[in-house]
């Protein structure tokens, strides 16, 4: 999945309630089993090498494109990460997405 990176060395808060990173995207509905699947697999793949993934949340919004929000421990965790986002697990989930997805990191500064 490509989209912009954000390095450590622009990352200048120290967010102890951790971060998120947040992809938007399309899937056509006939390929959404399919999908689930292999975004099951490339989230046990990446959890497996980096424990740091704490959560995922896939929510489908009312106009039909899906959020998917990943939680890391921290910034330096999810970076870290990164190179599995061009895995062959990810490409092959990711070539079901219908259009460009978009990605955005957060920090999580308050949770109840």
């Amino acid at each position: 999945m490509q989209a912009t990176q954000q390095t450590q060395a622009e990352h200048t808060t120290d967010a102890t309630a951790g971060v998120v990173r947040i992809h938007t995207y399309s899937v056509e509905p006939e390929k959404l089993a399919e999908f689930l699947e292999r975004r099951a697999t490339v989230i046990g793949v990446i959890r497996s090498a980096h424990p740091g993934l704490t959560s995922t949340q896939l929510v489908r919004l009312e106009d039909g494109t899906y959020t998917d929000t990943w939680r890391w421990e921290s910034f330096q965790a999810m970076a870290a990460a990164f190179p599995l986002a061009q895995s062959p697990e990810a490409v092959a989930a990711w070539s079901l997405v219908s259009a460009p997805p978009t990605a955005t990191n957060a920090e999580i500064i308050d949770e109840r």
